[in-house]
Parts: C-alpha cells; sequence; structure tokens
C-alpha cells in the first residue's frame, strides 16, 4: 500500500518531523511504498550539513534512509523560494515539487499521514 506522509514542522524544536520519519523509515523497511511530502518549515529538514550532537537523531540521515529504500522525498517548491532554499542545498534524491504533485500523491496514496 501507498503512504503519504505530509511534514510541516521544521526538523528540531518539535518532535513531529522525527515522528514522521521514524514512521516513514519503518514503514520502507516493512516493504511499503513511501512518499514524504516537506512543506512549510520541514523543507528545513533536507538540508544537507545537519551537525547534531553525538546520539541525537539527525534528520537529514533519516530522509536519506527513506530515499536509499527506494522512498521518494518532495519538497514544496513555493516553500523553498519562502525559506531562500536551493535544490542545491538539499539531501542527494531529494525532489523539488509542487501542490499539482502533492494533490496526485494524496489520490494515488491509500494512507495519508500529517505531521
Amino acid at each position: 500500500m501507498n503512504s503519504l506522509l505530509i511534514l510541516n514542522d521544521p526538523p528540531y524544536g518539535t518532535e513531529r518531523s522525527y515522528n514522521g520519519l521514524r514512521l516513514a523509515n519503518a514503514l520502507a523497511k516493512a516493504g511499503q511504498a513511501v512518499t514524504v511530502f516537506l512543506m512549510a518549515d520541514a523543507v528545513a529538514c533536507a538540508r544537507v550539513g545537519q551537525k547534531t550532537p553525538e546520539g541525537f537523531y539527525n534528520i537529514e540521515r533519516m530522509l536519506g534512509r527513506v530515499i536509499a529504500a527506494g522512498g521518494k522525498v518532495l519538497l514544496c517548491g513555493t516553500c523553498m523560494d519562502a525559506r531562500g532554499l536551493d535544490l542545491a542545498e538539499v539531501v542527494a534524491g531529494a525532489e523539488r515539487s509542487t501542490m499539482d504533485a502533492l494533490a496526485e500523491a494524496t489520490i494515488a496514496a491509500g494512507r495519508v499521514l500529517v505531521f
């Protein structure tokens, strides 16, 4: 079954994006098709070069695991522009996207989860 996870929160400061990515990775590990759509402040989750203390979760690496497992990571282009985030600054394999693509992913998904 296709799962679409929509993340809205920044990578750190709340644990919503962290928990959404924990679930995305668990679904991918179970062989499920996963799409993660980052919008609003969640586009910062895909920024490369995140440095976190030893033993602390790292959102950049978590997104990389989703991509490595065959999942899709899409970023809202309008949200990227509003935050001055360029595609060259994001995790390899993540894609700039649109609301139309989010609508298509929503239609195709068996379940949609919003964090």
